[in-house]
């Protein structure tokens, strides 16, 4: 049993189904699963596995630390990771078979080095910078990287594998960079046919052009959000519209429940007061776990939803670091111990939790904290475990 009040559960069959169901929306593209960020903050392992289960082709990782995990877990799925600084150590990535993306000259030179080192080909991911103006090769620095690159795959260093590109505007559907953004990747990939580079994989989409935009799913699609059942285009339609279930749900026992007369103030600031004589819940995460302070429920507007009972209640008052107190009602029965869902199925959602904090359901899934107890079950075959 966890001695934590607290805990992330995580269903292996949800995710398993999702990359099923990612699959056949690629229509023929290969499927990534990206797991960056400790799978979003579902278990980096455990969902690997089960997404490569699912039929996933490629894992993903942003940082080197969780793909040589990956491979120290005895994962042997093809893996990319992309986001390094000048010194890291390269020559790991090599020697474990992990693809490298490339977004400079020099990070080309260093997987080179690596290469050297090792004496393994390195298998690289040319990022180009279509248009996001974030990390990547610009096209007006794109011909000496692509000339570095031809010399070295000549070689025998390195081989290119792939060119691929990120999108700025891919949950706005229809939006005019995509066609744009699709049309520089193409420029970059014939400057690299000309240069006796053929790359086996050109990709663009994330999961939000996965979900809406398959002209631009081109050979692979790096799945992550809806990976976990969350929908990144709500404004277009929730997890169920697409196929999708949410893989984790947050719930709590309450610590405390006791009863406050009206006009008593509740947590920091006493943001929020009782209206009438009435039973209030201190449920046992705060800030300090990832929960929002944004959250909060503060002069005279309701926090972020959580299910009690079957009842849909609110934060009221500020998240502490370590807790957040809900207003029961005048009428509620004693509930000490009882569980607290703040999002998941059978609760509010993940999306609910964003709209209140004013975020992105990517935060709220990535940002929940290593202390907070993932326990695993699987909806496939009525298994728990706990990490």
């Amino acid at each position: 049993m966890s001695l934590y009040p607290a805990r992330a559960v995580v269903d292996l069959g949800a995710i398993r189904a999702n990359a099923r169901t990612l699959v056949r929306i690629a229509d023929g593209a290969a499927v990534m699963a990206v797991v960056k960020a400790d799978a979003y903050g579902h278990g980096l392992v455990p969902v690997a596995r089960a997404a490569v289960q699912g039929g996933a082709s490629w894992l993903g990782t942003a940082q080197l630390a969780e793909a040589l995990a990956l491979r120290e877990a005895g994962i042997d799925a093809r893996v990319l990771t992309w986001l390094y600084a000048p010194g890291a150590p390269l020559d790991l990535a090599v020697a474990a078979d992990i693809d490298l993306g490339v977004a400079a000259g020099w990070a080309l030179d260093e997987v080179v080095a690596a290469a050297r080192a090792t004496g393994r080909t390195a298998r690289v991911h040319l990022k180009v910078d279509t248009g996001l103006g974030r990390n990547g090769v610009t096209p007006a620095e794109l011909g000496p990287v692509l000339d570095a690159a031809a010399r070295h795959q000549a070689e025998g260093l390195i081989r290119v594998v792939g060119v691929f590109s990120h999108l700025a505007f891919a949950d706005t559907p229809g939006h005019p960079t995509l066609d744009h953004q699709l049309g520089v990747l193409h420029q970059a990939v014939e400057a690299a046919r000309s240069r006796g580079i053929e790359p086996e994989l050109r990709h663009l989409a994330a999961s939000a052009a996965a979900l809406t935009a398959p002209e631009l799913h081109l050979d692979l699609v790096r799945a992550g959000l809806a990976l976990y059942g969350l929908s990144p285009v709500p404004q277009v339609g929730g997890p169920a519209d697409f196929g999708l279930v949410p893989a984790m749900t947050l719930e709590a026992e309450f610590a405390t429940v006791k009863q406050l007369p009206a006009g008593h103030g509740m947590s920091y600031s006493h943001h929020y007061v009782t209206p009438v004589d009435t039973t209030v819940g201190v449920v046992p995460l705060g800030y300090g776990d990832g929960i929002p302070r944004h959250a909060s429920g503060v002069d005279g507007a309701p926090g972020a939803p959580v299910a009690v009972g079957g009842r849909e209640l609110a934060i009221a008052g500020r998240v502490c670091m370590d807790q957040f107190m809900v207003d029961l009602g005048p009428g509620a029965a004693e509930v000490a111990g009882d569980r607290v869902t703040l999002f998941g199925p059978g609760g509010p959602s993940a999306e609910d939790w964003a709209r209140a904090a004013g975020t992105i359901s990517y935060e709220i899934v990535t940002r929940l904290g290593a202390r907070v107890p993932r326990v695993y079950v699987d909806s496939d075959e009525g298994v728990k475990g706990e990490a």
